[in-house]
């Protein structure tokens, strides 16, 4: 299932930081394709974050690629910063765009109810609880890890709180290809049990080898959630909103 809009949720203010981050995402992307080969994996290894290095404090600076073939890949920052500069790279254009698709659907409204400049801290906060919750799956990992699906996944743990019954234009592709509105507490819930029941099977010696961060999934969702839970208890705010509460809401805007 992949959401294309959420109609039923009207935003009072213009999502900058959203539009900001993807516009920061495309632009790194598009210098990953200007390097192309060798240089690519340079980049990744440069600049993505490297659980071993983050957990065990070791710094690697070479990747020998054959008998006679090395490569230069020690990193201009602290481990620490990977930890950033890696949710602003992908590793292709499927990667890409589907971040950035669930970012532009679900970031605008988390935007708007929580404001530009708290928004931009949440959603950093979350892709560092991200990090560390697949580096703690996997300290030893030398493979780097990049991506801003950790970041995101808080995106969509801050939504299921805040507009739990929000109907998403979702196109299905079954035996049949088709559009229908499915509420975001079943979209999002089923999207969360799909990682959690992933990030289990991913675990053992296979985990090495790379693939999805489904445990970056999953933490950055649960930091959302617990985020925005605590925030909404804070301000004196329905952590878990009615159905007859939100839908006043939706028609006054």
């Amino acid at each position: 299932m992949i959401p294309l809009s959420d109609p039923d949720v009207h935003r009072r203010s213009r999502p900058y930081v959203t539009a900001g981050l993807i516009a920061l995402n495309a632009l790194v992307f598009i210098y990953e394709i200007t390097l192309g080969g060798v240089a690519t994996t340079q980049f990744f290894y440069r600049w993505g974050l490297i659980p071993a290095e983050l957990a065990q404090g070791q710094d690697f600076a070479v990747l020998f690629l054959g008998p006679a073939t090395t490569l230069n890949i020690e990193s201009p920052i602290p481990a620490w910063g990977t930890v950033f500069s890696a949710m602003f790279i992908h590793g292709g254009v499927m990667h890409f765009a589907g971040n950035m698709l669930y970012l532009w659907v679900f970031g605008d409204n988390v935007e708007d109810r929580l404001g530009h400049v708290k928004y931009l801290l949440f959603y950093l906060a979350c892709g560092v609880a991200a990090t560390w919750t697949q580096v703690a799956v996997n300290m030893d990992s030398q493979v780097p890890n990049i991506g801003a699906s950790g970041a995101i996944a808080g995106v969509l743990g801050a939504y299921l709180l805040l507009f739990p019954y929000s109907r998403i234009n979702t196109l299905v592709m079954l035996y049949f290809i088709t559009v229908v509105r499915v509420p975001a507490l079943f979209l999002l819930g089923f999207w969360f049990v799909l990682q959690f029941f992933s990030g289990v099977g991913s675990l053992g010696p296979m985990a090495q080898t790379g693939g999805v961060a489904y445990w970056a999934h999953i933490g950055g969702f649960a930091a959302g959630v617990l985020a925005i839970a605590l925030y909404l208890k804070a301000t004196g705010q329905p952590v878990f909103p009615s159905y007859r509460r939100l839908s006043w809401r939706w028609s006054r805007r």
